[in-house]
């Protein structure tokens, strides 16, 4: 009776440690929905326009050219401007041969003053390749700061891990 008793309280343990997130509606916490974020830019709105190029990794050589190990990518969007609202036109996902795989946005949206969203590619999505990259569209009123683009790769296979980052460079 004993064992049975431990042997629960193992296998409840076990269980109590899965990292579920349950949110009511059955919604991904981690997926942004683009059509409540939508925004009317007017076109005599004074904002600065910028473009921005990030270099995403959906896998990385290991050993040789001929073995590639696949990568979770969080891409994150950041408004830095502690008082204005930024716009971004264009949020674009391309492989390695520079193939357009995704366009996130099909209407320009809104970052509110220091909020954050993600973009996660799956570990098992590894159609971008070792080269893959986003390039942003972004609108922000003159003198706010631009916004903030990065990369967080990472993997865990057994005992170990891996992650790194990368920051976008504005391209134009």
């Amino acid at each position: 009776m004993k064992k049975i008793i431990i042997l629960t309280a193992i296998l409840l343990g076990f269980y109590a440690c899965e990292n579920k997130i349950k949110l009511g509606n059955d919604e991904d916490p981690i997926q942004v929905n683009w059509n409540k974020r939508v925004a009317t830019i007017s076109a005599v709105d004074s904002l600065d326009s910028g473009h921005s190029y990030l270099s995403i990794y959906s896998q990385i050589y290991s050993y040789s050219q001929h073995k590639t190990y696949n990568l979770t990518a969080m891409v994150s969007l950041r408004n830095v401007s502690m008082k204005d609202t930024i716009y971004l036109t264009n949020v674009d996902y391309y492989d390695t041969h520079g193939t357009l795989l995704r366009s996130y946005i099909k209407k320009p949206v809104y970052l509110a003053p220091l909020e954050t969203i993600e973009i996660v590619i799956d570990e098992a999505d590894t159609s971008g390749g070792t080269g893959s990259n986003f390039l942003f569209d972004w609108k922000a009123p003159k003198g706010s700061p631009e916004p903030l683009f990065e990369g967080v790769m990472t993997s865990t296979a057994g005992q170990q891990g891996l992650s790194f980052i990368t920051h976008a460079r504005r391209i134009r």
